[in-house]
């Protein structure tokens, strides 16, 4: 049976609408994704019960050995919150001193006004770093309360030059959403319209949310997993794009599914921030540019294609 062809302009509500490159995007082979032209750029594909323990264990690596050798370990932290507890086992197993350790929450939560969420929030990313992280850390080998930092109200204008004056960021860990925002840094946001060169140079910041990552965060079990839109704050305090550029390493994750199904929203995105255009349309292409560890997981990295006897 013939297919009558039919083409259109996606919508102009989504952030990056260049149809030919998300095409090519879209037909990338799984076999073919590791590959890009810039040697620092190093993608691998893993097991899907891999990639925690990949985080994990890189996370733990980069405090112990700061701590072995008497430095200083500044870390710019997303919020894979169930992840922490087990680094903090591993910190309470080895008995590792943390006094060395700063960390910086990637992102919070913000009002329409543009007040950050408070450290108490009960649905906050600092509250969960706090409970899950620092909270699990034997109180021998914790860090001090006040070098476990999120971006509130007071210091959001300061914020990246408090990383900035501790030497920057010895790892920055990130994924993309389903914008291709890093952290927060969202790419319809109006705090962070400007040319790729100026936009590399933004520092944290309060952003308005995309309707996407609203949608997207709906689904996170923190909200309910329910589609609950309403749930989710209108704006978010985040790093900028300068903040990951200073850190002296970076690690991005690719494996976001549906609890655990294969359904995910993540798979088109990963493969337009790891072979689309860089650009502020889709925020976690910068690292393409960059000397960046990317680990794809192999949901995540499956062809796309139609499922001809699925719905949702």
């Amino acid at each position: 049976m013939k297919t009558a062809p039919f083409r259109f302009t996606p919508s102009k509500s989504i952030p990056f609408r260049d149809a030919t490159a998300v095409e090519r995007a879209r037909a990338i082979r799984r076999q073919d994704l590791a590959k890009h032209k810039n040697p620092d750029f190093k993608i691998r594909v893993m097991p899907d019960d891999e990639m925690e323990h990949i985080l994990v264990s890189d996370i733990f690596w980069r405090i112990k050995s700061a701590a072995d050798e008497g430095r200083r370990c500044v870390l710019i932290t997303p919020n894979p919150a169930h992840a922490y507890r087990k680094v903090a086992h591993l910190i309470n197993k080895f008995r590792v001193n943390c006094k060395h350790l700063w960390t910086f929450n990637m992102d919070e939560y913000a009002n329409e006004h543009g007040e950050i969420a408070p450290y108490d929030w009960s649905l906050g990313f600092m509250r969960s770093f706090r409970k899950f992280f620092w909270g699990q850390i034997d109180p021998k080998l914790r860090p001090p309360e006040k070098q476990c930092i999120g971006p509130t109200t007071k210091n959001i204008k300061v914020y990246s030059k408090m990383i900035a004056d501790l030497g920057g960021a010895d790892a920055c860990y990130s994924g993309p959403g389903w914008t291709g925002h890093l952290a927060f840094i969202e790419p319809d946001a109006p705090e962070f319209d400007a040319p790729l060169k100026r936009w590399m140079t933004f520092g944290a910041r309060v952003v308005t949310l995309s309707p996407f990552t609203i949608a997207q965060n709906s689904l996170h079990g923190f909200f309910g997993m329910s589609g609950d839109l309403a749930a989710v704050p209108p704006k978010a305090a985040t790093v900028g794009p300068a903040d990951v550029v200073g850190a002296k390493y970076r690690m991005e994750m690719h494996g976001l599914t549906t609890a655990g199904t294969f359904v995910s929203w993540q798979r088109m995105v990963s493969r337009l921030v790891l072979h689309g255009p860089v650009t502020p349309r889709v925020p976690s292409s910068l690292h393409q540019l960059l000397k960046t560890d990317v680990f794809v997981s192999e949901s995540i990295a499956a062809n796309i294609e139609p499922f001809w006897d699925r719905g949702y």
